[in-house]
């Protein structure tokens, strides 16, 4: 059913002419330990001016806003959290327009499913992603990408990450160097 949700996904984002790339548990089953996800999360290169687009895209494939006020709720927390009822897989559309994202969206990685060439963020976007997150779950998994893809570019990875201590005063380096040497 994953499979079959992110062609969706890509078909209607690539007809609306919307930059995307799937990041999160998908992601980290591209390129690391397989693991149980029940989500699907995509980082868009828009902000919300192009929300009436994303929402056109969810009522044409059938899928449920999971909020009621979507424009008051976007405008606070920058992401539209839809369920796709048959299946019950809840979708996350995160509007960005970052200097960060827009590097991101340039190294995309393109994946066939079905008929369709998916873009997922690349491994070391994912990592970046994940150690921002910070949760048990999601540091679980920046070791699991680093030890299943030893040719990652850790300077890219260091230097975002860098950049984002300084800007939000966090220690996000120093977590993923430490992880970095556990992976050694």
């Amino acid at each position: 059913m994953f499979y079959q949700l992110l062609e969706q996904i890509a078909r209607g984002l690539d007809e609306r002419h919307i930059p995307y790339m799937v990041i999160g548990g998908q992601a980290v089953l591209l390129y690391g330990e397989p693991r149980l996800t029940r989500d699907i999360d995509i980082t868009l290169g828009v902000g919300p001016e192009r929300l009436d687009d994303v929402l056109a895209l969810a009522q044409t494939s059938g899928w449920r806003v999971l909020i009621e006020k979507p424009n008051e709720f976007i405008q606070r927390t920058m992401v539209l959290p839809l369920e796709d009822p048959q299946s019950s897989i809840r979708i996350d559309f995160i509007f960005s327009f970052s200097p960060y994202e827009r590097q991101a969206l340039g190294r995309v990685r393109h994946i066939r499913i079905g008929s369709v060439a998916v873009c997922f963020a690349a491994p070391e976007d994912v990592v970046v992603h994940k150690i921002i997150a910070g949760r048990p779950r999601d540091l679980e998994d920046v070791r699991s990408i680093l030890l299943k893809n030893p040719k990652l570019d850790l300077a890219y990875v260091r230097d975002w990450l860098r950049e984002f201590d300084r800007s939000l005063g966090e220690q996000y380096l120093q977590t993923f160097n430490e992880l970095a040497n556990e992976s050694a």
